[in-house]
């Protein structure tokens, strides 16, 4: 079954169930500065999942996109990708753990409506239950869980309960900082081995050692978590239950495609077809034959360039922090690789095209963006480049005392971006050691402090709805506005992003704003807070929300129902209506006085303010 199949299938499905399709969130969260990425499909419905009405209902479906770097290192296995698509249905207090499991078994075994999968290649996971100091319990088994999946027609030897590192949403690993919507799950793995782990065993039964082992091995692989929210939780701790009980499901669309396509991993299935070809057609080291070392190398580029020109159309941009520095290591590291496969310079944007025609169906706006995205791609690589060649200098003065040491080696990772894998080829053509031990002590201990500081700085998962923050998301719609009346309506919103301290804005527009201008633009924001007008909102059918004239610039993500806010007495005579999720602040007359700190370019054609509020 093809791709595009699966996401027909299964947004049908559920549609036929009552309910609502809604389009994919951008990859940058909007207006949540917690998180650098939506890393889960459940992410951009947060503030839902606590209790907001959706202008949908209370049963939703989607095929959401989503990037994760934490297992950078794993990409080039069977499973593992930075860039990944999750098929969700969710539940906003309506139905429960019943419904939900019932359905996740039918989609998957249904051959008429589902995707046909052997239900004797089928296991569950169900959470053991989590117990107090006192040895009470916190939150006891979920035998509700087990019995329903006894009912959907799972049998009991293959049902097996884990405890809360396995069961438990999000995963208890480590120091444990998620704020938000909680609860126990329930996973669904497949196996994927050709003759099947259980056949020849007595009555194809296996133990929970045995099946832990198959999981670890990848013989079974997940597919599919039912997460069923009735916990809340702040900095790591329980600290009671939601209003309302919700149900987050997620099922890993590319592992998924692996299955149904009997692939033993994700980059042989049609969702890379073209990245491959694009790479294969360029790579001068795969004609002779592909290696285990190139092979990895290949699915590195492949993945990498994926994700880059899915970010890059999402609204990121290659910079030294946040989500413009995951993406430059992301392009950088495929430029790395490519080098190793032997692909000339310049050929990511060969692959980036592939992935664009890849998506043309998905997510129209890649291919309608491409030449950007290439752009950006392009330019961040004649960068690297410039800096590799510094890095080989300062390399050459290293090399002649005879060893590279663990210091050095991390130095030039540092400071200069000369990955350690090509620090070790260099020294080896060169005949000289390099003190990889240390080097990998030295980012081990690096690698801790910045995971340290990002706890800090991206704590959570839910949106900042702190009354400073909605100022912001408010003096935001005004800028927009602002900007057009100064600079024309050719400016269109490229980008966003608030914090306590400060908004800031990307916007189209061709050249630097004159002092003049900034002048203006701030006066006329300050004047629409003087005025102290109310902020409303009204949920719209998406083409009387369009006719009303109100602003959106990211037409692929919006559902039939939408949310527009609008500044002013009425919808019809508004200075300011958008698009847009909220919250934001009640009147204008709140915010304080808008000054505007820098205005500068962000790439060709996009310009970036940095404004706050006093």
């Amino acid at each position: 079954m093809k791709s595009a199949e699966i996401r027909r299938r299964f947004l049908a499905f559920f549609e036929k169930r009552g309910h609502a399709i809604i389009p994919s969130a951008p990859l940058i969260p909007e207006n949540d500065p917690t998180v650098l990425f939506n890393t889960a499909g459940m992410q951009p419905l947060v503030p839902y999942l606590m209790g907001r009405p959706h202008p949908q209902g209370d049963k939703l479906a989607d095929v959401q996109k989503c990037l994760r770097t934490t297992d950078i290192e794993d990409i080039g296995d069977n499973t593992h990708a930075t860039f990944f698509e999750m098929l969700g249905n969710w539940s906003l207090g309506s139905y429960f753990k019943e419904e939900a499991i019932k359905w996740s078994y039918e989609f998957l075994t249904s051959k008429d409506e589902g995707l046909g999968l052997d239900p004797a290649r089928l296991y569950v996971t169900v959470f053991e239950g989590l117990k107090n100091e006192d040895g009470s319990w916190l939150v006891p088994p979920d035998e509700d869980a087990k019995r329903f999946w006894l009912e959907a027609g799972m049998p009991e030897h293959r049902i097996y309960s884990k405890g809360a590192d396995a069961n438990w949403w999000p995963a208890v690993k480590g120091k444990d900082t998620w704020t938000g919507p909680t609860g126990p799950c329930s996973e669904m793995f497949y196996d994927v081995t050709e003759e099947g782990i259980h056949t020849n065993k007595d009555g194809g039964v296996i133990s929970f050692d045995e099946y832990c082992a198959a999981d670890e091995s990848q013989q079974l692989v997940e597919i599919w978590n039912d997460v069923f929210m009735e916990f809340e939780k702040k900095d790591g701790v329980i600290v009671g239950k939601l209003e309302k009980k919700n149900v987050d499901t997620g099922a890993g669309f590319e592992r998924i495609c692996a299955v149904l396509q009997k692939k033993t991993n994700i980059f042989d299935t049609d969702c890379f077809d073209l990245i491959n070809a694009a790479i294969r057609e360029r790579a001068v080291a795969l004609s002779s034959g592909e290696t285990p070392e190139l092979l990895r190398a290949r699915r590195i580029v492949a993945d990498h360039v994926r994700a880059s020109t899915m970010l890059i159309s999402d609204g990121a941009l290659p910079a030294n922090s946040d989500q413009g520095y995951i993406l430059r290591r992301l392009i950088r590291r495929a430029v790395r690789y490519a080098d190793t496969l032997g692909m000339p310079t310049g050929s990511l944007e060969y692959v980036a095209r592939a992935v664009a025609q890849t998506y043309v169906e998905a997510y129209p706006n890649v291919i309608a963006d491409i030449e950007r995205i290439v752009s950006v791609l392009n330019e961040e690589e004649s960068r690297f480049r410039k800096t590799l060649d510094r890095a080989l200098k300062e390399f050459e003065r290293i090399a002649v005392t005879g060893a590279v040491s663990g210091t050095d080696a991390f130095d030039l990772y540092q400071s200069y971006g000369l990955p350690i894998e090509m620090t070790v080829e260099f020294a080896k053509e060169r005949g000289i050691s390099v003190d990889t031990d240390a080097f990998a002590a030295k980012l081990a201990e690096h690698e801790a402090l910045s995971r340290a500081g990002a706890e800090q700085k991206f704590k959570g998962g839910l949106g900042d709805d702190s009354e400073i923050s909605l100022k912001y998301h408010t003096a935001t719609h005004l800028l927009h506005q602002a900007l057009r009346d100064v600079l024309g309506t050719h400016v269109q919103q490229k980008g966003s992003n608030i914090t306590p301290e400060r908004l800031r804005f990307d916007f189209a527009n061709g050249a630097k704003m004159t002092d003049d201008e900034k002048a203006r633009v701030e006066a006329i924001v300050n004047e629409k807070i003087a005025a102290d007008l109310p902020v409303q909102m009204v949920v719209l059918p998406k083409a009387e929300a369009e006719a009303s004239g109100a602003l959106h610039f990211f037409g692929d993500k919006y559902g039939d129902e939408v949310s527009v806010y609008y500044i002013g007495e009425t919808l019809e005579g508004a200075w300011s209506k958008e698009f847009c999720g909220g919250p934001h602040a009640e009147r204008t007359g709140t915010l304080g006085v808008f000054k505007i700190g820098k205005e500068e370019a962000v790439s060709a054609g996009v310009r970036r303010i940095k404004a706050t509020l006093a």
